[in-house]
């Protein structure tokens, strides 16, 4: 018998692994969160004319992240997963010396670029990892309890980069992600045991990624739910680009930024440690319904007051509308790959890397269209996040159809 199968049957099998693949899985979080608070001075340094051009180093971890999602895949189930972290996390320490030295706007891409190409390795690796371990509704109840750390993170991280600013420079706050990561490779290195059977080992090669490509994008259901949660996490990466700019210039938060921010990520946690207890009985399924309704119900009762406000409305009016808004957040993060990668356990590292490559593209994409169209207003924010529910709930309904049809 499989160890996926194994675990599968025995929830608590392979649970010793969950703080380490937490902690590997958060470094992303912390390279994009950390350093929020040092966006302004970033811009400044480097001489940057347009505001919304320092949303470059946003979008640059994705973009970064997206190619690499596509490569570490197929690489984990050629040499092992533990490698393919080992050479992952080795990246992304470069990537953070290299903007911590960058003398140009365009040297900052290419560290950043590094940085989410390297963190990808967390990302999609681990994600094989479990998936070695799980699958079904314990899969997913093992990715919201991850999600839980991965999740509080981001919420601590604006405050320690803000900490770091306050008696030192933005440079130290990357040299902290640098020390970080190695912690990370270290414990990985001496605690965690590789979860890929020899027998399954594939051969690195075109043919070989390319039908793991092709199967899955043909298949239809996995496809579908691929790009409902980059459709969908499309405008939480608006949130990303364009919150620093919200809460510190539009409503002059100065310095609890950080704190507002740590308090919607903690929402986030907390929704999806909910989900955890409730998504095994209730099903994924269910719960990402019932989500993306209430994100589109909410967006439908507060854009009016938004508009009225003409796009400024009173600080705890946004707040209540985001804290809404992120709790459906944090019940969608683990389900949805779990329910893409559900039918194609037998490809596990190709099928995470294809629908975490095209998920994450697809995300910065509509992330990045949604901050660019940033204008002292929370209208384009709060307008991507109605019209991508919307959007992801159609296309989760179009699916459930098909879910339907192929079990008669």
């Amino acid at each position: 018998m499989s160890r996926r199968l194994e675990a599968s049957e025995n929830p608590k099998a392979g649970m010793s692994s969950i703080p380490i693949f937490a902690a590997l899985m958060a470094l992303g979080a912390l390279s994009l969160d950390s350093m929020l608070p040092a966006l302004e001075i970033i811009g400044k340094d480097l001489s940057v004319k347009n505001a919304n051009d320092v949303q470059f180093i946003i979008s640059f971890v994705f973009v970064g992240m997206g190619f690499g999602l596509a490569f570490f895949g197929p690489l984990s189930d050629t040499i092992g997963r533990k490698p393919a972290v080992y050479i992952g996390i080795v990246i992304f320490l470069i990537g953070n010396l290299v903007f911590v030295f960058s003398l140009s706007f365009s040297m900052m891409f290419t560290g950043r670029f590094l940085q989410g190409l390297g963190g990808a390795s967390c990302r999609v690796v681990i994600q094989a990892m479990i998936r070695d371990q799980f699958s079904g509704r314990s899969m997913a109840k093992v990715m919201s309890i991850i999600m839980i750390v991965f999740v509080l993170v981001p919420a601590l991280a604006p405050s320690l980069g803000q900490l770091i600013l306050s008696v030192s420079n933005w440079q130290n706050i990357f040299f902290m992600m640098f020390i970080s990561g190695a912690l990370g490779l270290a414990l990985f290195y001496f605690r965690q045991a590789e979860t890929l059977d020899k027998k399954n080992k594939k051969k690195f090669s075109y043919s070989v990624i390319k039908s793991g490509v092709i199967e899955t994008l043909l298949n239809r259901i996995s496809r579908t739910y691929l790009v409902a949660s980059g459709v969908i996490f499309g405008a939480f990466v608006g949130y990303l680009s364009s919150a620093q700019q919200i809460f510190q210039h539009l409503y002059n938060l100065g310095n609890y930024f950080a704190l507002i921010f740590g308090i919607l990520a903690l929402v986030i946690g907390l929704s999806s440690f909910t989900n955890s207890f409730f998504v095994e009985k209730y099903g994924m399924r269910k719960m990402c319904t019932f989500a993306l309704m209430a994100i589109i119900l909410n967006s439908m009762l507060f854009i009016p007051l938004f508009i009225y406000f003409d796009g400024h409305p009173h600080i705890g009016l946004f707040f209540s509308y985001l804290v809404v808004t992120f709790s459906c957040i944090g019940v969608l993060f683990g389900n949805f790959n779990a329910m893409a990668m559900e039918p194609l356990g037998h490809i596990a590292g190709v099928a995470n890397s294809v629908i975490s490559s095209l998920s994450t593209l697809i995300s910065v994409s509509i992330g990045a269209s949604i901050g660019f169209s940033y204008d002292q207003t929370v209208l384009p924010l709060s307008l991507g996040f109605f019209v991508a529910s919307f959007f992801s709930f159609a296309l989760l309904m179009r699916v459930r159809k098909l879910e339907s049809l192929q079990s008669l």
